[in-house]
C-alpha cells in the first residue's frame, strides 16, 4: 500500500503543469458587411366635420315679396313682366355643412448598408 502511495505521488511530481492555451489570429485583414431592410406601412383615416350657424338670404331684380322674405309663405312675384327677372334664396340649417373622409396608407422602406474594415 505504501509503494502505490509513492508512486502517486512521484507520477505527480513528474507530470508536466497545466498551462492556458492562448489562440493567436491567423489573419491580418478583412471587412464585414451588414445590410439593415426596415419595413413599415402605416394606415390612418382623418373625419372632418365643418359646423356653421343657420343662413338665410335672398337677391334678386324685378321681384317683389308679398310678406317677409324669411317666411315660409311668403311669395314672390314679378313687378313687370315685360322685363327679366332673377331670384335667388338661400336657406341653410345650423349644424354640420361638410363632412370630409380621407383615408391613406403610407408605406416606406429603408435599406442600410455598412461596411466595416479591419486589419492587425
Amino acid at each position: 500500500m505504501k509503494q502505490w502511495s509513492l508512486l502517486i505521488a512521484l507520477a505527480a511530481l513528474v507530470a508536466p503543469a497545466a498551462q492556458a492555451q492562448t489562440a493567436v489570429p491567423n489573419f491580418t485583414q478583412g471587412s464585414m458587411t451588414t445590410t439593415t431592410v426596415t419595413e413599415s406601412s402605416i394606415s390612418e383615416t382623418v373625419v372632418t366635420e365643418r359646423y356653421a350657424g343657420d343662413y338665410f338670404s335672398w337677391s334678386g331684380t324685378n321681384v317683389t315679396p308679398s310678406g317677409a322674405v324669411n317666411d315660409a309663405t311668403t311669395t314672390f312675384s314679378v313687378t313687370n313682366p315685360e322685363e327679366a327677372f332673377q331670384l335667388e334664396i338661400v336657406e341653410r340649417a345650423a349644424g354640420v355643412v361638410e363632412l370630409e373622409t380621407v383615408t391613406r396608407t403610407i408605406d416606406q422602406n429603408s435599406t442600410k448598408n455598412s461596411l466595416s474594415i479591419f486589419s492587425q
